[in-house]
């Protein structure tokens, strides 16, 4: 049987946002800065093992009895910056999702109607005490929502096919996007206008909304970074490779504002080919 540490688990990328440390209030921001200095810190693979553990005893740890005191690190010009993993925030917020995502008996299965029920309790008295509190992180699993690529460009793509630099992300391949919060917040506000002026309000535009009003919470001087995270392991190495989303995204909104439709479609179609075939592989054997 493998080590713990070498299990691969979910299937889910990661839509992450780092803050430079003055951003944060003290005493956080100490805490942060002495945590940077560390010569090592988790990866994303070490969050979900931990995560995964609490689901073994019985009865199940729906979300975490305390807020996890890591984060990711990186640094963006000489600035460290931090991406706080805020763990039992995140997992609070899922399991809000949870009923809208599985069969009521698969879910009280998983997780019984108790525990879900003290856990959304003790997230209601949480969130009186911090009513502006948000995460740094956004996941999603078995794709990459669209909306998410629309911050980025497709040179500011980084592939690394043996995970040599893998970071955050953890051992294996490592496919990510990384760009400055002032070109995200840019390439959203262009994106939505072209939208509006084009075609009708409908999912996509609601999902913008959503994620510029998320960037607007945080410093101008953010890192705004997307991370295939595991499913760089649901798809083969060739089409990795060969994955341009951005890109397509990009064409996709170019082609709308220079009113050619057929371009935005012939893009479109080309992305959600390539996401269909993820998502599929979430109900094969």
């Amino acid at each position: 049987m493998p080590a713990l540490s070498s299990v691969l688990v979910p299937y889910a990328a990661y839509l992450r946002v780092y803050e430079p440390l003055a951003a944060f209030p003290e005493p956080e921001r100490s805490h942060w800065a002495a945590y940077a200095r560390r010569d090592a810190t988790p990866s994303a693979q070490d969050e979900l093992r931990r995560s995964l553990a609490d689901l073994l005893p019985v009865p199940p740890v729906a979300v975490p009895v305390h807020e996890s005191g890591d984060a990711f690190v990186a640094e963006v010009d000489g600035v460290v910056c931090v991406c706080p993993w805020r763990t039992r925030l995140r997992g609070w917020l899922a399991l809000e999702e949870l009923s809208s995502r599985f069969p009521a008996p698969l879910l009280d299965a998983a997780l019984p109607p108790v525990v879900r029920g003290q856990a959304a309790a003790d997230f209601e008295r949480w969130r009186e005490r911090n009513p502006d509190a948000r995460p740094w992180i956004r996941t999603s699993v078995w794709q990459v929502p669209v909306g998410w690529f629309t911050l980025f460009a497709d040179e500011e793509r980084e592939y690394d096919p043996e995970g040599s630099k893998a970071g955050a992300a953890g051992p294996g391949p490592v496919l990510r996007y990384r760009t400055p919060m002032v070109q995200a917040r840019r390439r959203v506000a262009r994106a939505l206008k072209t939208l509006r002026e084009t075609i009708d309000e409908g999912p996509l535009t609601e999902a913008l909304v959503d994620v510029g009003r998320w960037l607007e919470e945080f410093h101008p001087k953010s890192l705004v970074e997307l991370d295939y995270g595991g499913l760089v392991h649901a798809v083969p190495a060739s089409r990795l490779a060969e994955d341009r989303s951005a890109a397509d995204v990009a064409e996709g909104i170019a082609a709308l504002r220079a009113g050619d439709g057929e371009g935005a479609g012939t893009a479109y179609a080309r992305l959600t080919e390539r996401w269909r075939a993820v998502r599929d592989l979430q109900f094969a054997n």
